[in-house]
């Protein structure tokens, strides 16, 4: 004896429908792609990444002092600061040095040979060079301040302090005076006057002074 069959809920009619449909028709249901899905997302759940005050203040000055476009002193500057993190440098030294050495050109180019931003002689650098595709790479800002940032960290080790870095970088390590060391370090502190009293209080404790 069979029994008599139970008519199905409403509810599980309506959950099964879909189901029902897709097996009828010609394509089973595939889901939409992660791109079309993700899309449906309300942006307001993606974070925005906030400028750096600090970075923003600094590109401000850059822009204005050496008459350069905002977008293109924002670049350099984040370029600064990336590099100078990248090889545990101050950034404010390394803006220090571009702004001392260059004036903040990227097509300068000194009657020896030294090249961009950070005025790299590239005979004297062939490894490093080596690494980002050659002597080319100078013209592009972001590999001069690295490679720059990279002389400099090397300098500052082998001679056991910033000063001595720094005139080693200018080709000056016999003036005992070490006034391209002198100079730079004045530059870094008129860029710390940019800064905010919080900004500056992290700058300073970034140098170590």
């Amino acid at each position: 004896m069979t029994s008599p069959h139970r008519p199905l809920s409403a509810a599980f009619t309506v959950a099964l429908a879909p189901l029902l449909l897709a097996s009828a028709s010609d394509e089973a249901y595939i889901p939409p792609p992660a791109d079309r899905a993700e899309s449906c997302v309300p942006h307001e759940r993606f974070a925005v990444p906030v400028p750096d005050p600090a970075q923003l203040a600094l590109a401000k000055y850059v822009s204005q002092r050496f008459l350069i476009a905002a977008e293109a002193a924002e670049g350099m500057v984040d370029a600064s600061y990336r590099a100078a993190r990248d090889v545990g440098l101050d950034p404010l030294v390394v803006l220090a040095v571009i702004s001392v050495e260059s004036r903040f050109n990227p097509i300068a180019e000194s009657v020896m040979g030294a090249k961009g931003l950070m005025q790299i002689i590239p005979k004297y650098h062939r490894d490093k060079l080596a690494e980002q595709g050659g002597e080319a790479a100078l013209w592009d800002p972001e590999t001069n301040i690295l490679v720059g940032a990279q002389i400099l960290q090397e300098y500052v080790y082998r001679r056991g302090s910033l000063e001595a870095g720094l005139q080693y970088y200018n080709g000056a390590f016999s003036d005992s005076t070490a006034q391209y060391a002198q100079k730079v370090m004045a530059e870094r502190e008129r860029l710390l006057g940019v800064l905010g009293p919080r900004q500056a209080a992290t700058a300073i404790a970034m140098q170590g002074g």
